[in-house]
Protein backbone atom coordinates (compact mmCIF):
# COMPACT_ATOMS: atom_id res chain seq x y z
CA UNK A 1 0.00 0.00 0.00
CA UNK A 2 1.32 3.69 -0.80
CA UNK A 3 2.08 5.70 1.78
CA UNK A 4 1.35 9.09 -0.72
CA UNK A 5 -0.99 11.71 0.35
CA UNK A 6 -0.69 14.21 -2.65
CA UNK A 7 1.00 13.28 -5.97
CA UNK A 8 1.40 16.26 -8.76
CA UNK A 9 2.67 15.62 -12.15
CA UNK A 10 3.52 18.66 -14.76
CA UNK A 11 1.02 20.68 -13.13
CA UNK A 12 0.62 23.98 -15.56
CA UNK A 13 -2.22 26.96 -15.11
CA UNK A 14 -2.35 29.46 -17.67
CA UNK A 15 -4.55 32.63 -17.21
CA UNK A 16 -6.15 34.83 -19.99
CA UNK A 17 -5.48 38.06 -19.63
CA UNK A 18 -8.79 40.35 -19.77
CA UNK A 19 -11.82 38.81 -21.15
CA UNK A 20 -10.32 38.32 -25.01
CA UNK A 21 -11.27 34.81 -24.77
CA UNK A 22 -15.37 35.75 -24.28
CA UNK A 23 -15.15 39.01 -27.16
CA UNK A 24 -16.96 38.39 -29.88
CA UNK A 25 -16.51 40.86 -33.34
CA UNK A 26 -20.03 39.85 -34.60
CA UNK A 27 -23.84 39.30 -33.25
CA UNK A 28 -23.41 35.82 -34.82
CA UNK A 29 -20.60 34.94 -33.12
CA UNK A 30 -22.31 36.16 -29.61
CA UNK A 31 -25.12 33.63 -30.16
CA UNK A 32 -23.11 30.78 -31.06
CA UNK A 33 -20.88 30.92 -28.02
CA UNK A 34 -24.06 31.51 -26.00
CA UNK A 35 -25.69 28.19 -27.68
CA UNK A 36 -22.07 26.59 -26.70
CA UNK A 37 -21.83 27.55 -22.77
CA UNK A 38 -23.78 24.63 -21.70
CA UNK A 39 -22.30 21.88 -23.46
CA UNK A 40 -19.04 23.84 -22.59
CA UNK A 41 -19.60 24.02 -19.05
CA UNK A 42 -20.52 19.97 -19.36
CA UNK A 43 -16.79 19.36 -19.95
CA UNK A 44 -15.18 21.24 -17.27
CA UNK A 45 -17.46 19.52 -14.82
CA UNK A 46 -16.78 16.17 -16.62
CA UNK A 47 -12.99 16.81 -16.55
CA UNK A 48 -12.91 17.69 -12.65
CA UNK A 49 -12.77 13.79 -12.41
CA UNK A 50 -8.84 13.88 -13.07
CA UNK A 51 -8.65 14.64 -9.04
CA UNK A 52 -8.98 11.54 -6.67
CA UNK A 53 -10.19 12.37 -3.31
CA UNK A 54 -9.95 9.16 -1.41
CA UNK A 55 -11.10 8.90 2.15
CA UNK A 56 -9.49 6.82 4.71
CA UNK A 57 -11.63 3.86 4.24
CA UNK A 58 -10.49 3.62 0.45
CA UNK A 59 -6.97 3.98 1.41
CA UNK A 60 -6.46 0.48 0.42
CA UNK A 61 -7.50 0.54 -3.22
CA UNK A 62 -4.97 3.11 -3.94
CA UNK A 63 -2.98 1.15 -6.26
CA UNK A 64 -6.34 0.17 -8.04
CA UNK A 65 -7.19 3.48 -8.71
CA UNK A 66 -3.97 4.50 -10.06
CA UNK A 67 -4.14 2.26 -12.70
CA UNK A 68 -7.55 3.50 -13.90
CA UNK A 69 -6.08 5.72 -16.54
CA UNK A 70 -9.41 6.70 -18.14
CA UNK A 71 -10.72 8.05 -14.77
CA UNK A 72 -7.94 9.43 -13.59
CA UNK A 73 -6.26 10.87 -16.46
CA UNK A 74 -7.05 14.67 -18.03
CA UNK A 75 -7.39 15.38 -21.58
CA UNK A 76 -4.48 15.00 -23.77
CA UNK A 77 -6.10 17.78 -26.16
CA UNK A 78 -3.40 20.98 -26.13
CA UNK A 79 -4.53 24.05 -24.59
CA UNK A 80 -4.42 25.83 -27.27
CA UNK A 81 -3.71 29.68 -27.23
CA UNK A 82 -5.19 32.05 -29.45
CA UNK A 83 -1.96 34.68 -28.70
CA UNK A 84 0.92 33.97 -26.16
CA UNK A 85 0.83 37.82 -25.23
CA UNK A 86 -2.73 37.31 -23.79
CA UNK A 87 -1.74 34.57 -21.09
CA UNK A 88 0.00 34.46 -18.05
CA UNK A 89 1.17 30.64 -16.65
CA UNK A 90 0.84 30.77 -13.11
CA UNK A 91 2.30 27.23 -12.91
CA UNK A 92 4.84 25.55 -15.02
CA UNK A 93 5.26 21.70 -15.36
CA UNK A 94 5.44 21.67 -11.41
CA UNK A 95 6.22 18.15 -10.13
CA UNK A 96 6.40 16.79 -6.27
CA UNK A 97 4.96 14.16 -3.89
CA UNK A 98 3.72 14.79 -0.27
CA UNK A 99 3.79 11.66 2.07
CA UNK A 100 1.14 10.95 4.40
CA UNK A 101 1.55 12.57 8.02
CA UNK A 102 4.43 14.47 6.37
CA UNK A 103 3.99 18.69 6.99
CA UNK A 104 5.27 20.23 3.92
CA UNK A 105 5.88 24.12 3.49
CA UNK A 106 5.64 26.47 0.75
CA UNK A 107 7.61 29.71 0.07
CA UNK A 108 8.53 32.24 -2.60
CA UNK A 109 7.81 35.46 -3.64
CA UNK A 110 4.43 37.26 -4.45
CA UNK A 111 2.97 35.86 -7.94
CA UNK A 112 5.46 32.93 -7.90
CA UNK A 113 2.05 30.40 -8.24
CA UNK A 114 1.55 29.12 -4.45
CA UNK A 115 -1.85 30.09 -4.35
CA UNK A 116 -2.81 28.95 -7.62
CA UNK A 117 -1.21 25.36 -6.47
CA UNK A 118 -2.79 25.18 -3.52
CA UNK A 119 -6.71 25.68 -5.09
CA UNK A 120 -6.10 23.94 -7.59
CA UNK A 121 -5.25 20.96 -4.77
CA UNK A 122 -8.09 21.78 -2.77
CA UNK A 123 -10.21 21.52 -6.26
CA UNK A 124 -11.22 25.38 -6.37
CA UNK A 125 -9.94 25.44 -9.97
CA UNK A 126 -8.69 23.08 -12.77
CA UNK A 127 -5.30 23.01 -14.08
CA UNK A 128 -4.60 23.57 -17.49
CA UNK A 129 -2.19 20.55 -18.26
CA UNK A 130 -1.01 18.20 -15.57
CA UNK A 131 -2.49 16.08 -13.06
CA UNK A 132 -2.69 16.25 -9.30
CA UNK A 133 -3.95 13.27 -7.43
CA UNK A 134 -5.10 13.79 -3.68
CA UNK A 135 -5.92 10.67 -1.22
CA UNK A 136 -7.55 12.07 1.93
CA UNK A 137 -10.42 14.37 2.81
CA UNK A 138 -9.00 17.68 2.38
CA UNK A 139 -9.69 21.05 4.73
CA UNK A 140 -8.50 24.17 3.13
CA UNK A 141 -8.06 27.51 4.33
CA UNK A 142 -7.16 29.86 1.49
CA UNK A 143 -9.13 33.34 1.64
CA UNK A 144 -10.66 34.79 4.38
CA UNK A 145 -13.97 32.85 4.84
CA UNK A 146 -13.48 30.38 2.23
CA UNK A 147 -16.03 28.03 2.27
CA UNK A 148 -18.50 30.35 4.32
CA UNK A 149 -21.68 31.48 3.04
CA UNK A 150 -22.61 35.20 4.33
CA UNK A 151 -26.32 34.76 5.17
CA UNK A 152 -25.31 31.54 7.36
CA UNK A 153 -24.30 32.21 10.60
CA UNK A 154 -21.24 30.95 11.81
CA UNK A 155 -22.90 28.14 14.03
CA UNK A 156 -24.85 27.19 10.33
CA UNK A 157 -21.61 27.70 9.06
CA UNK A 158 -19.47 25.05 10.97
CA UNK A 159 -22.01 22.09 10.08
CA UNK A 160 -21.58 23.41 6.36
CA UNK A 161 -18.31 22.72 6.32
CA UNK A 162 -18.76 19.74 7.83
CA UNK A 163 -21.22 18.23 5.48
CA UNK A 164 -18.94 19.57 2.81
CA UNK A 165 -15.55 17.28 4.65
CA UNK A 166 -17.78 14.40 4.62
CA UNK A 167 -18.73 14.43 7.85
CA UNK A 168 -22.07 13.35 9.88
CA UNK A 169 -23.86 15.46 12.68
CA UNK A 170 -22.79 13.72 15.27
CA UNK A 171 -19.25 14.41 14.37
CA UNK A 172 -19.84 17.98 14.15
CA UNK A 173 -21.61 17.90 17.47
CA UNK A 174 -18.68 16.66 19.74
CA UNK A 175 -16.11 19.35 18.07
CA UNK A 176 -18.35 21.98 17.58
CA UNK A 177 -17.71 23.22 21.75
CA UNK A 178 -14.08 23.03 21.00
CA UNK A 179 -14.33 25.06 17.43
CA UNK A 180 -16.26 28.04 18.97
CA UNK A 181 -14.05 28.29 22.27
CA UNK A 182 -10.85 28.41 19.42
CA UNK A 183 -12.42 30.88 17.45
CA UNK A 184 -13.01 33.19 20.60
CA UNK A 185 -16.39 34.35 18.47
CA UNK A 186 -18.79 32.59 20.71
CA UNK A 187 -20.81 35.85 21.59
CA UNK A 188 -21.68 36.32 17.77
CA UNK A 189 -22.18 32.32 17.13
CA UNK A 190 -25.75 32.58 15.77
CA UNK A 191 -24.61 35.95 13.88
CA UNK A 192 -24.59 35.76 10.15
CA UNK A 193 -21.38 35.62 8.54
CA UNK A 194 -21.19 38.43 6.62
CA UNK A 195 -21.79 41.00 9.83
CA UNK A 196 -18.22 39.31 11.07
CA UNK A 197 -15.16 41.53 10.84
CA UNK A 198 -12.00 39.88 8.42
CA UNK A 199 -10.68 38.89 11.86
CA UNK A 200 -13.36 37.31 13.09
CA UNK A 201 -13.91 35.32 9.83
CA UNK A 202 -10.40 34.04 9.97
CA UNK A 203 -10.57 32.97 13.40
CA UNK A 204 -13.71 30.67 12.69
CA UNK A 205 -12.44 29.50 9.26
CA UNK A 206 -9.17 28.63 10.39
CA UNK A 207 -11.07 26.61 13.83
CA UNK A 208 -13.42 24.82 11.41
CA UNK A 209 -10.48 24.13 9.38
CA UNK A 210 -8.28 22.60 11.93
CA UNK A 211 -10.41 20.69 14.23
CA UNK A 212 -12.82 18.93 11.83
CA UNK A 213 -9.78 16.98 11.42
CA UNK A 214 -9.53 16.54 8.03
CA UNK A 215 -6.69 14.14 6.60
CA UNK A 216 -5.23 16.83 4.36
CA UNK A 217 -4.98 20.50 5.63
CA UNK A 218 -4.04 23.17 3.20
CA UNK A 219 -3.50 26.29 4.88
CA UNK A 220 -2.08 29.86 2.84
CA UNK A 221 -0.73 32.78 4.16
CA UNK A 222 -4.08 34.14 5.48
CA UNK A 223 -3.08 34.13 9.35
CA UNK A 224 -1.60 37.22 9.08
CA UNK A 225 -4.87 38.72 9.13
CA UNK A 226 -5.11 38.16 13.05
CA UNK A 227 -3.98 39.63 15.90
CA UNK A 228 -0.36 38.32 17.11
CA UNK A 229 -1.50 36.29 19.49
CA UNK A 230 -4.25 34.76 17.25
CA UNK A 231 -1.36 33.65 14.95
CA UNK A 232 0.59 32.30 17.80
CA UNK A 233 -2.35 29.97 18.69
CA UNK A 234 -3.18 29.13 14.96
CA UNK A 235 0.84 28.11 14.62
CA UNK A 236 0.61 26.14 17.49
CA UNK A 237 -2.28 24.05 16.67
CA UNK A 238 -1.19 23.87 13.33
CA UNK A 239 1.83 21.73 14.65
CA UNK A 240 -0.19 19.88 16.61
CA UNK A 241 -2.15 18.74 13.54
CA UNK A 242 1.44 18.16 11.85
CA UNK A 243 2.57 15.73 14.81
CA UNK A 244 -0.67 13.99 15.30
CA UNK A 245 0.36 12.41 11.80
CA UNK A 246 -2.03 14.46 8.99
CA UNK A 247 -0.72 15.72 6.39
CA UNK A 248 -0.05 20.09 5.77
CA UNK A 249 0.38 21.72 3.32
CA UNK A 250 1.79 25.37 4.63
CA UNK A 251 1.87 28.60 2.70
CA UNK A 252 3.93 31.35 4.86
CA UNK A 253 6.08 34.44 4.44
CA UNK A 254 7.28 33.49 7.75
CA UNK A 255 10.50 31.92 7.80
CA UNK A 256 10.76 31.16 11.31
CA UNK A 257 7.07 28.72 11.13
CA UNK A 258 8.13 27.37 8.05
CA UNK A 259 11.66 26.22 9.70
CA UNK A 260 9.94 24.62 12.60
CA UNK A 261 6.25 23.08 11.71
CA UNK A 262 7.65 21.72 8.30
CA UNK A 263 10.53 19.23 7.77
CA UNK A 264 10.67 20.24 3.79
CA UNK A 265 10.09 23.08 1.49
CA UNK A 266 9.40 23.63 -1.76
CA UNK A 267 10.15 27.37 -3.39
CA UNK A 268 8.59 28.34 -6.33
CA UNK A 269 9.54 30.73 -8.69
CA UNK A 270 7.90 32.44 -11.54
CA UNK A 271 5.75 29.38 -11.48
CA UNK A 272 8.31 26.85 -11.62
CA UNK A 273 9.45 24.71 -8.78
CA UNK A 274 12.90 26.30 -8.17
CA UNK A 275 13.97 23.65 -5.24
CA UNK A 276 13.11 21.05 -3.03
CA UNK A 277 14.61 20.43 0.33
CA UNK A 278 15.08 20.18 3.61
CA UNK A 279 12.85 23.48 5.28
CA UNK A 280 16.63 24.95 6.60
CA UNK A 281 18.55 24.56 3.54
CA UNK A 282 15.52 25.78 1.25
CA UNK A 283 15.35 28.83 3.47
CA UNK A 284 18.29 29.70 2.94
CA UNK A 285 18.41 29.10 -0.66
CA UNK A 286 15.63 31.61 -0.89
CA UNK A 287 16.30 34.68 1.13
CA UNK A 288 19.76 34.61 -0.77
CA UNK A 289 18.32 34.10 -4.46
CA UNK A 290 15.45 37.07 -3.17
CA UNK A 291 18.23 39.63 -2.90
CA UNK A 292 20.36 38.73 -5.62
CA UNK A 293 19.92 42.86 -6.37
CA UNK A 294 22.85 43.23 -3.20
CA UNK A 295 22.09 46.24 -0.71
CA UNK A 296 20.38 48.28 -3.42
CA UNK A 297 17.45 48.32 -5.71
CA UNK A 298 15.97 50.78 -7.54
CA UNK A 299 12.30 50.66 -9.70
CA UNK A 300 12.69 53.56 -12.49
CA UNK A 301 9.82 52.82 -14.39
CA UNK A 302 6.59 53.66 -11.97
CA UNK A 303 4.47 51.76 -13.89
CA UNK A 304 6.09 48.43 -12.69
CA UNK A 305 7.50 49.19 -9.41
CA UNK A 306 5.75 48.11 -6.16
CA UNK A 307 2.90 49.64 -4.90
CA UNK A 308 -0.63 50.50 -6.18
CA UNK A 309 -2.48 54.14 -6.89
CA UNK A 310 -1.58 55.12 -3.08
CA UNK A 311 1.89 54.59 -3.03
CA UNK A 312 4.44 53.26 -5.48
CA UNK A 313 8.37 52.13 -4.34
CA UNK A 314 10.90 54.17 -5.43
CA UNK A 315 13.85 52.60 -3.94
CA UNK A 316 15.14 50.40 -0.93
CA UNK A 317 19.17 50.76 0.59
CA UNK A 318 21.45 49.99 3.07
CA UNK A 319 23.56 52.55 4.20
CA UNK A 320 26.78 52.69 6.12
CA UNK A 321 28.47 54.83 8.69
CA UNK A 322 29.63 57.44 6.03
CA UNK A 323 26.21 57.68 4.10
CA UNK A 324 27.20 55.13 1.48
CA UNK A 325 25.33 52.27 -0.31
CA UNK A 326 27.48 49.27 0.97
CA UNK A 327 26.60 45.48 1.54
CA UNK A 328 29.54 45.17 4.61
CA UNK A 329 28.94 46.98 7.50
CA UNK A 330 30.92 46.99 11.28
CA UNK A 331 28.71 45.98 13.93
CA UNK A 332 30.28 48.72 16.09
CA UNK A 333 29.09 51.38 13.54
CA UNK A 334 25.05 52.03 13.21
CA UNK A 335 23.50 50.75 9.57
CA UNK A 336 20.96 52.88 7.90
CA UNK A 337 17.96 51.45 6.08
CA UNK A 338 16.66 53.88 3.49
CA UNK A 339 13.12 53.93 2.01
CA UNK A 340 12.41 56.19 -1.42
CA UNK A 341 9.28 56.51 -2.33
CA UNK A 342 6.19 58.37 -4.07
CA UNK A 343 3.05 58.91 -2.08
CA UNK A 344 -0.10 60.00 -4.45
CA UNK A 345 -2.87 60.26 -1.41
CA UNK A 346 -2.75 61.40 2.39
CA UNK A 347 -3.20 58.49 4.64
CA UNK A 348 -2.36 58.85 8.68
CA UNK A 349 -3.24 55.08 8.75
CA UNK A 350 -0.35 54.35 6.41
CA UNK A 351 2.68 52.08 7.73
CA UNK A 352 6.30 52.34 5.78
CA UNK A 353 8.38 49.36 7.51
CA UNK A 354 10.31 46.14 7.29
CA UNK A 355 11.44 42.75 8.71
CA UNK A 356 15.02 42.12 9.17
CA UNK A 357 15.70 38.83 9.25
CA UNK A 358 18.96 36.28 9.41
CA UNK A 359 19.85 33.55 6.56
CA UNK A 360 17.82 30.95 8.58
CA UNK A 361 14.39 33.16 8.31
CA UNK A 362 14.70 34.26 11.85
CA UNK A 363 13.28 37.37 12.06
CA UNK A 364 15.38 39.83 14.20
CA UNK A 365 12.96 42.43 14.21
CA UNK A 366 10.06 44.86 12.52
CA UNK A 367 10.27 48.49 12.65
CA UNK A 368 7.62 50.92 11.07
CA UNK A 369 8.20 54.50 10.69
CA UNK A 370 5.78 55.51 13.08
CA UNK A 371 6.31 53.16 15.96
CA UNK A 372 5.12 54.53 19.27
CA UNK A 373 3.23 57.45 17.72
CA UNK A 374 0.19 55.26 17.03
CA UNK A 375 -2.27 58.11 14.87
CA UNK A 376 -1.53 61.27 16.51
CA UNK A 377 1.15 62.34 13.69
CA UNK A 378 -0.19 63.74 10.57
CA UNK A 379 0.88 61.82 8.23
CA UNK A 380 3.20 61.82 5.62
CA UNK A 381 3.13 64.58 3.10
CA UNK A 382 1.80 63.69 -0.85
CA UNK A 383 4.89 64.04 -2.96
CA UNK A 384 8.26 62.36 -3.05
CA UNK A 385 9.52 61.17 0.18
CA UNK A 386 12.57 59.48 2.22
CA UNK A 387 12.59 57.81 5.10
CA UNK A 388 16.09 56.43 6.81
CA UNK A 389 15.88 54.08 9.65
CA UNK A 390 18.65 53.36 11.77
CA UNK A 391 19.82 50.36 13.40
CA UNK A 392 22.41 51.90 16.28
CA UNK A 393 25.78 50.37 17.17
CA UNK A 394 26.75 47.37 19.09
CA UNK A 395 23.19 46.10 18.18
CA UNK A 396 23.55 43.26 15.39
CA UNK A 397 25.66 39.99 15.84
CA UNK A 398 27.96 38.74 12.40
CA UNK A 399 26.11 36.98 10.04
CA UNK A 400 24.28 37.81 6.90
CA UNK A 401 20.62 39.63 6.91
CA UNK A 402 17.80 40.40 4.77
CA UNK A 403 15.47 42.93 4.82
CA UNK A 404 11.52 42.18 3.88
CA UNK A 405 9.50 44.79 2.59
CA UNK A 406 6.10 45.53 4.49
CA UNK A 407 4.06 48.60 3.77
CA UNK A 408 0.63 48.66 4.19
CA UNK A 409 -2.71 50.58 6.18
CA UNK A 410 -2.98 49.58 8.98
CA UNK A 411 -5.48 46.23 10.16
CA UNK A 412 -6.60 47.32 6.61
CA UNK A 413 -4.34 46.05 3.83
CA UNK A 414 -0.81 45.68 2.41
CA UNK A 415 0.70 47.62 -0.45
CA UNK A 416 4.14 46.11 -0.82
CA UNK A 417 4.62 42.13 1.23
CA UNK A 418 7.97 41.39 -0.71
CA UNK A 419 10.39 39.25 0.98
CA UNK A 420 14.39 39.35 1.30
CA UNK A 421 14.60 43.01 -1.03
CA UNK A 422 17.80 43.55 -0.20
CA UNK A 423 20.81 42.21 1.93
CA UNK A 424 23.65 42.76 3.76
CA UNK A 425 26.57 41.44 6.09
CA UNK A 426 28.06 42.39 9.35
CA UNK A 427 31.23 42.02 11.09
CA UNK A 428 31.96 41.83 14.62
CA UNK A 429 33.84 44.29 16.03
CA UNK A 430 32.13 45.62 19.24
CA UNK A 431 34.96 46.84 20.56
CA UNK A 432 37.57 45.03 22.67
CA UNK A 433 35.08 42.01 23.09
CA UNK A 434 36.32 38.57 23.84
CA UNK A 435 34.05 37.58 21.26
CA UNK A 436 36.67 39.14 18.60
CA UNK A 437 39.51 36.53 18.80
CA UNK A 438 36.62 33.43 18.36
CA UNK A 439 36.99 31.70 15.00
CA UNK A 440 33.56 32.10 14.90
CA UNK A 441 33.63 36.18 15.81
CA UNK A 442 30.24 36.61 17.18
CA UNK A 443 28.36 36.43 20.67
CA UNK A 444 25.23 33.22 21.04
CA UNK A 445 22.17 34.69 19.99
CA UNK A 446 20.55 36.48 17.15
CA UNK A 447 21.65 40.05 18.09
CA UNK A 448 24.52 41.23 20.22
CA UNK A 449 23.79 44.49 22.22
CA UNK A 450 25.99 46.09 24.97
CA UNK A 451 23.81 45.72 27.98
CA UNK A 452 24.61 48.20 30.73
CA UNK A 453 25.31 46.17 34.12
CA UNK A 454 25.55 48.16 37.29
CA UNK A 455 26.64 46.46 40.87
CA UNK A 456 24.63 47.05 43.69
CA UNK A 457 25.52 45.30 46.15
CA UNK A 458 24.36 46.68 49.46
Amino acid sequence: MSDIAIRVENLSKAYRIGLKEQQHETMLGTMAAWVKSPFRNFREVRNLSRFQDVSADARNQKSEIRNQKSANRPSDTPFQLSSPSDVIWALKDVSFEVKDGEAVGIIGRNGAGKSTLLKILARITEPTRGRAEVYGRVGSLLEVGTGFHPDLTGRENIYLNGTILGMRKREVDGKFDEIVEFSGVEKFIDTPVKRYSSGMRVRLAFAVAAHLEPEILIIDEVLAVGDAEFQKKCLGKIGAVAQAGRTVLFVSHNMQAITSLCKRALVLRDGALWLEAESAAAVREYLASSAESGAEVRWNDAITAPGDELLKLRAVRVLGNDGAVSVLHKSSDPIRIQFEFDLHQSERSLHIGFDLQTADGVKVLRSFHNDGFRYSSAGLPVGHNVLTCELPKDLLNAGAYFVSIRIGIHMVRWIVFEDSVVQFGVEFTHGESEFMNNPDRRKHGIIAPVLRWRDETG
